[in-house]
């Protein structure tokens, strides 16, 4: 189990509970003797300094925050753990009520770790300076560069043609990503431990172009027709220019993202409630027998 020594604390900018939460926690740790610093995961720059010698990463905001450490942290085998500021948060582990119970768990090694595949994207024709490779804990998208106008996006996967897609955009989504733009645009979920990636169109031009489901160990290719520009999304950040011609590379990361956990997470149960199946009245409709099992199952989950 790792030996915390050096805990990073990541804040949401714009939470101002965010920010006085991450003084409160520094402080705390300070007293432990633990070496700490803080920074918004916006400026990632700012921590890169400090990731080489970092145990955990502390998130306080919403996954968009989770998905910010994630990738800045990617190669640095930080574990991660998120505290819940946001709206509806999917990767985080504690509601910052909790966080003072769970702090000694921390130091004691009484937690588990979850890994996540990540992703890793090169991008090719970039307009401007190349960013170089590119990590990704939830999907990369290549899309159209303007409104009202489909992209032609050509899929090779290890290094075979599948076929040219006329859409709005093509998401390659990890095992995490599924239950995100890719899931919206009608893509599968996977369960967080699988290792297989997605491909999903989304909104294309023909039914025919579904999504498909990929070895977790297949590269994959996506390029842009030669006659329009698009643009290159990674995690739903700040999109890339392409050129006409341009596109990604993909595949699975050799970085994991370690997330914390305090105890067993239902994968099932959770997504259930996130996506709102575990909704009374549709509970209500199946048999007696069947409500009589899912509570027992629920309320004891080992």
């Amino acid at each position: 189990m790792t030996e915390i020594k050096c805990v990073g604390i990541y804040y949401h900018p714009r939470l101002d509970e965010a920010r006085a939460a991450a003084d409160d926690l520094a402080a705390d740790l300070n007293k432990r003797g633990v070496d700490v610093w803080t920074s918004m995961p916006w400026e990632p720059e700012q921590s890169t300094e400090h990731l080489p010698r970092t145990d955990l990463l502390i998130c306080l905001g919403g996954d968009g925050t989770i998905l910010r450490a994630a990738r800045a942290s990617a190669g640095h085998d930080c574990l991660i753990l998120g505290v819940d500021l946001g709206r509806q948060a999917f990767l985080t582990e504690l509601l910052p009520e909790q966080l003072d119970e769970h702090i000694p768990d921390l130091f004691d090694g009484n937690f588990m770790i979850e890994d996540r595949t990540m992703l890793e994207a090169r991008p090719i024709g970039v307009d401007g300076e190349s960013p170089g490779k590119l990590s990704a804990l939830n999907d990369v998208m290549i899309g159209r560069g303007s409104l009202g106008q489909p992209a032609y996006i050509a899929v090779w996967v290890g290094g075979d043609l599948v076929g040219v897609v006329r859409a709005d955009a093509v998401v390659v989504a990890s095992a995490t990503g599924s239950t995100g733009y890719s899931l919206s645009a009608g893509g599968p979920i996977l369960h967080p431990q699988a290792r297989n990636v997605v491909l999903t169109p989304v909104a294309p031009h023909l039914a025919q172009a579904a999504p498909m489901v990929l070895p977790g160990d297949a590269v994959i290719e996506l390029r842009l027709g030669r006659e329009h520009p698009g643009s290159l999304s990674v995690d739903g950040q700040r999109p890339f220019a392409l050129h006409p011609g341009g596109g990604v590379e993909v595949r699975r990361s050799e970085s994991l993202a370690r997330l914390v956990r305090f105890g067993e997470r239902p994968f099932f149960a959770q997504l259930g409630r996130r996506l709102a199946w575990l909704d009374e009245r549709r509970i209500e409709a199946v048999s007696r027998t069947g409500v009589e099992a899912f509570d027992q199952k629920t309320a004891d989950p080992s």
